[in-house]
């Protein structure tokens, strides 16, 4: 098919460069309102839910009690996972694409700086005592260790593994970071001190999420390729257990009772919970959107918010009820949240 145009009169074109001038005008106006309404609004409510939709490359603020996204905010590309610094004055975003961090105030989504040339962020944790910051780098295939003094992060020493290293945990003496790798199948030991791998062990199919147990006695893997979280004696190196859950383990959080936590089986679309003493599952909350990943728990520990990675949702659950009480739509593919009203996790995972 060909198409044809007559030529524009010099009138007419001078009109439309008018127009558009207007319309881009108009256009700034409304993306620097865009860009200061969301912050603006955020900072009224003192319980906002801040959300990584890792596929927009922007974050969704939620007001936790009215349940309403009260804004949006960009990112950088691909915003995974996010982390609570130690003195909790700022929560960082990892933009593991665009390759940096962006901190944010934990209790309005207010921006406040960002740090560029951190390679690839997948996924970070500080050490329990504060002098480590780790990062995954996913795609690069290596975990970096970097020395935080409370305002900077300085590269210590950068380690090649195997393949997609994913999610992490620590030892509570800060010595041993704890990494999956999700396509090689393995967990490796990461010494603190002399920056190097102590041991790596296979586990199964695409292992994520880590948890430690009380008294650091095991090593919880949510094995995302499977159905099931290994139970990892982490001293000896073998998989003692492995408790059935839902297709899709994946990732965890502690319901602060000192005895039980969640996993999310992001294909099962169902979310376990697990006693820690008996090793058992002991309860599916069912009736969920697709793709529950990443969870965060209420302040009063009644409510488990959970975002739904394949629905372009976040979800709120009861646990009295063990029941979805509310949806509220957010854009592509949600994954990390937090929220400064909340119930403490439990140390030495991720805060």
């Amino acid at each position: 098919m060909v198409f044809s145009f007559k030529p524009l009169k010099p009138s007419t074109l001078s009109w439309l460069a008018s127009r558009a001038r207007a319309a881009s005008q108009r256009t700034v106006l409304s993306m620097l309102v865009a860009a200061t309404l969301p912050l603006a609004v955020s900072s009224a409510h003192a319980g906002t839910v801040i959300v990584l939709d890792s596929g927009a490359a922007q974050l969704s603020l939620i007001d936790q009690a009215t349940h309403k996204v009260v804004g949006t905010m960009p990112t950088g590309k691909e915003p995974h996972h996010l982390m609570i610094t130690p003195d909790k004055r700022s929560l960082i975003v990892a933009n593991s694409v665009s390759n940096s961090l962006m901190f944010l105030d934990p209790n309005t989504g207010k921006f406040q700086r960002q740090v560029a040339d951190i390679d690839d962020p997948y996924q970070l944790g500080f050490s329990p005592d504060r002098k480590w910051f780790v990062t995954a780098a996913l795609r690069l295939d290596r975990v970096d260790l970097y020395h935080y003094d409370g305002e900077n992060v300085t590269v210590a020493k950068r380690i090649p593994l195997a393949k997609t290293p994913s999610h992490m945990t620590f030892s509570s003496d800060s010595k041993t970071v704890f990494v999956t790798l999700q396509d090689s199948g393995e967990l490796v030991a990461i010494d603190l001190p002399t920056q190097s791998v102590k041991w790596r062990m296979p586990v199964g199919k695409t292992p994520a999420g880590l948890w430690m147990t009380p008294g650091d006695k095991y090593l919880l893997v949510g094995m995302t390729g499977e159905d099931d979280v290994a139970v990892v004696d982490w001293r000896t190196q073998k998989v003692v257990k492995r408790i059935q859950t839902g297709r899709g383990a994946h990732n965890f959080r502690s319901l602060s009772d000192g005895r039980h936590i969640a996993v999310s089986n992001r294909v099962e679309s169902t979310i376990s919970i697990i006693d820690y003493e008996t090793l058992t599952k002991v309860a599916d909350i069912t009736g969920l959107m697709p793709g529950p990943d990443d969870m965060e728990l209420s302040a009063d520990k009644r409510y488990l918010w959970v975002t739904f990675r394949f629905a372009r949702h976040v979800g709120v659950i009861d646990l009295t009820t063990r029941k979805l009480v509310d949806t509220i739509a957010v854009n592509r593919s949600p994954h990390g949240i937090y929220f400064a009203e909340r119930a403490p996790v439990l140390s030495p995972n991720p805060d």
